[in-house]
């Protein structure tokens, strides 16, 4: 990172600074809140964890070559430096907006309900074709890892690409405050965190709050087949750009060739060119994701060269839609996290497969008051869909195994009335349901079978990784 001095931080953030008074002028080389990633010179911010508590570990991070410390507490005697602060929460919000308002650099935001972490990567991976890029990395997207990326850009980066997550009113303002956006990205509005935002209107409203402190001659780019974010006006009066299959918006695609878990290919349209790009990760939402990638590589001067082999050089992540082929199953890892849009988009992803396709998923959390129906309806779409064998782990998962169940006797009713015609009804989905991950790993052997296409999704806290773990060992 750039460097900042003690003085520097102390005033940004608020607090009173305690020690050597000669050593006010002395630059941390980073900052960190966990303990085991202090280098020499490190400002330590000992945040109150729901589990840990950093001020345990500040005699420790001292002796280790911190420079200097963030504390709630008054500390005392010490032979080292620290800044005495209300809320060691608030002061690493504090600093990280100090630091990125020192910073010559763009910055592209991207927030949405469904898509945020594939649309980060497409991004990144365009805007690296002409500048050095950080982006966001693993969940770091929220009020205490999104500062801690902001710590991360060094002089050297020129764009930083970040990811932002939220779950309440007010959030993203104060994401806003840190990352200052020159470009906004909102990939659509979707159900997701309804516990708190309630409906689709709760979640516009929460997400646009990224424009509240976003550059005023910034861009903004919208996902224009989203009815939510189509017509919207934002209050700072920026124009937004759109991007989406509807050939109204600047940025289209046309001529969408689907080849399956091999990815797509197709003509990209913007208001100067037309030209052709390969997506390797498979997903018609990968199309999307391209788009907003365009749309900033076209916001930021870049060619339509460079945005191609940017969206040629894009690898999936793990967890996220990443195909993985073991020579006994085709595995679609896409474990990370889930909602009910998302679900429907990896089952979506799963039917491209021409082999037997088997979905393993779990519940899906903070959807609020509707989340048996959303769990239920997800089940629908898998079995009308006809995915051939549905798995649901998770208490609220029983509400999906329902929602197949109750598809499939449709759809054995439809056969049944089809009086011996032809009737383009899918075959029946076999459907399983266990409590446990650990119930199911029983009876695995039982249900797979050789060269099954698995899909592996839930949210995070599921812990789906460790089932990805297994079939990547499975032999038949």
């Amino acid at each position: 990172m750039k460097h900042m001095s003690i003085k520097e931080i102390a005033a940004a953030c608020g607090g009173t600074y305690h020690g050597d008074k000669s050593r006010l002028g002395q630059e941390v080389s980073s900052v960190v809140i966990d303990s085991r990633k202090v280098e020499k010179d490190s400002l330590f911010i000992a945040i109150k964890g729901a589990r840990v508590d950093g001020h345990t570990f500040i005699p420790q991070v001292m002796a280790a070559g911190a420079l200097c410390a963030v504390a709630e507490s008054d500390l005392g005697e010490t032979d080292y430096p620290y800044i005495r602060v209300e809320s060691c929460t608030a002061a690493l919000k504090a600093i990280a907006e100090h630091y990125r308002r020192s910073l010559d650099i763009k910055v592209v935001g991207i927030s949405g309900s469904v898509g945020k972490t594939s649309t980060k990567e497409m991004v990144a991976s365009v805007l690296n074709q002409k500048y050095n890029v950080l982006k966001t990395a693993g969940n770091f997207n929220n009020e205490i890892g999104l500062p801690l990326t902001i710590f991360n850009i060094r002089e050297e980066h020129e764009v930083a690409v970040l990811e932002m997550g939220i779950s309440d009113f007010g959030e993203m303002t104060r994401l806003a405050k840190m990352a200052r956006p020159d470009i906004c990205i909102i990939t659509n509005i979707g159900c997701a965190h309804l516990e708190q935002l309630k409906d689709r209107d709760g979640i516009l409203r929460a997400k646009t709050e990224m424009f509240t402190y976003m550059n005023p001659e910034g861009k903004i780019l919208f996902n224009g087949d989203d009815d939510k974010l189509r017509g919207f006006v934002p209050g700072n009066g920026i124009a937004p750009t759109y991007f989406g299959l509807d050939d109204s918006c600047p940025f289209h695609a046309e001529e969408i060739d689907n080849q399956g878990l091999a990815g797509t290919t197709a003509a990209f349209v913007t208001p100067a060119s037309r030209f052709r790009a390969h997506i390797s990760i498979p997903g018609d939402h990968m199309v999307y994701n391209a788009l907003a990638g365009i749309a900033a590589g076209y916001a930021l001067g870049m060619t339509d060269e460079e945005i191609i082999a940017g969206i040629e050089a894009l690898v999936p992540l793990a967890g996220r839609n990443n195909l993985i082929r073991t020579g006994q199953l085709d595995i679609i890892d896409d474990c990370y996290n889930a909602n009910p849009a998302s679900m429907k988009s990896s089952l979506d992803v799963l039917k491209k497969a021409d082999t037997r396709t088997v979905a393993i998923l779990g519940d899906m959390f903070e959807l609020g008051d509707n989340g048996e129906q959303m769990h239920y309806e997800v089940g629908q779409y898998a079995a009308e869909i006809g995915t051939d064998v549905l798995i649901c782990i998770g208490s609220l998962c029983s509400s999906m195994a329902k929602g197949a169940e109750d598809m499939n006797s449709v759809k054995k009713e439809k056969i049944a009335h089809s009086s011996g015609k032809a009737c383009a009804v899918a075959a029946v989905t076999a459907i399983c349901y266990y409590e446990t991950k650990e119930e199911f790993l029983e009876n695995i052997g039982q249900i797979l079978k050789l060269h099954d296409t698995v899909l592996v999704k839930a949210s995070h806290g599921m812990h789906f990784a460790g089932i990805v773990d297994i079939l990547k060992e499975m032999t038949f």
